[in-house]
């Protein structure tokens, strides 16, 4: 099978970075589900795993990457229960795997679900990595109630990137709670409005933008953008007793101003099910499932926003450039 990959870490402009080769196409194990590729999204973890796996290094066998990817089910292994041969989803992959940056891809049956049937495999390839994240910063995680956010604040910092768009929705559509999306321009503004936040904070100046909407303290936070620069922003504006998560880390990150309010902080890494195999790695099976029933039910909407046409790898090296431009809004999505 044609697959795209890299064997050392290099700037996106060269060609080498991102590369056309020939592999074995792999064999599903027992609750494998073998999928022949139709769509796939580019995330900032691809960027991040080009640039930082191989640094003055060239690997033997090159890596593919790809996370997000929508397609048919080809075969499934001897124990899968949960799809057949014939069937469409969207999932997104482990990180302890070859990416889906392929014609066919393994993928285990309990990281993936049925693709809404209301979507394009384009649209719905930008949903699933960014889905489970958000569901599971806040709901998992920070382990706010469906419904039971009505009276309370929701900050959502970057609410126009990937994570944030999905966030703005189901805090919108499943918590009840008043969102407030951070957005620094005019077309990402209105995107955030469009997705459900009732207002817009600028993240230049956070502290004082939230404070001049009328919100002293914030009663919950998610962080999807530069952590560690808006950490003191964060520590200021959340109140007492509330709740802070983060998808990306901070080294040296003083939390100890978070004790006086008993500020709770949680972290969210959407691979931790799939790389430890959890007890309960099927959640991202279910999350996935009430994910696609809300889009086909028309509450939730895809946040696909560019679309590149062809399985090239002059495709990839153009969304990756995308990704790393740091303006994104919503998904890019290449189709094969």
């Amino acid at each position: 099978m044609k697959a795209i990959g890299f064997s050392t870490s290099l700037p996106i402009d060269d060609e080498q970075s991102l590369f056309e080769f020939e592999t074995e196409t792999p064999t599903p194990g027992p609750r494998d589900l073998l999928v022949r590729v139709r769509a796939v999204s580019v995330n900032p973890v691809d960027t991040k795993q080009r640039l930082r796996a191989a640094v003055d290094t060239v690997l033997d066998t090159p890596k593919i990457l790809g996370y997000d990817a929508s397609g048919v089910v080809e075969a499934v292994g001897s124990a899968v229960s949960l799809f057949k041969p014939g069937d469409a989803v969207y999932y997104a992959g482990s990180i302890k795997r070859q990416g889906t940056n392929a014609e066919f891809h393994r993928v285990d049956e309990r990281i993936a679900g049925h693709k809404p049937e209301s979507l394009s495999d384009a649209e719905a390839a930008a949903l699933p990595l960014t889905a489970l994240t958000a569901w599971e910063v806040l709901f998992d995680r920070m382990r706010i109630a469906e419904g039971a956010g009505l009276g309370k604040t929701l900050l959502i910092i970057g609410g126009a990137g990937g994570v944030g768009s999905v966030a703005i929705q189901l805090a919108e559509q499943l918590t009840g709670l008043h969102v407030i999306a951070t957005a620094s321009r005019d077309e990402t503004a209105r995107w955030c409005l469009e997705l459900g936040a009732e207002e817009i904070a600028n993240h230049h100046d956070l502290v004082a933008s939230v404070r001049n909407l009328g919100h002293q303290h914030v009663d919950s936070i998610l962080c999807t953008n530069d952590f560690a620069a808006h950490w003191p922003a964060i520590a200021e504006l959340i109140g007492p007793q509330g709740s802070i998560g983060s998808i990306l880390g901070a080294p040296q990150l003083d939390v100890s101003q978070l004790m006086g309010k008993s500020v709770s902080l949680s972290w969210e890494l959407m691979f931790t099910r799939s790389s430890f195999e959890t007890d309960d790695m099927i959640e991202q099976h279910h999350i996935l499932e009430r994910v696609a029933g809300l889009v086909n039910d028309g509450r939730l909407r895809t946040t696909l926003s560019d679309t590149l046409d062809g399985f090239t790898a002059a495709n990839h090296r153009q969304a990756h450039r995308m990704v790393e431009a740091g303006r994104m809004i919503g998904k890019v999505v290449i189709t094969y």
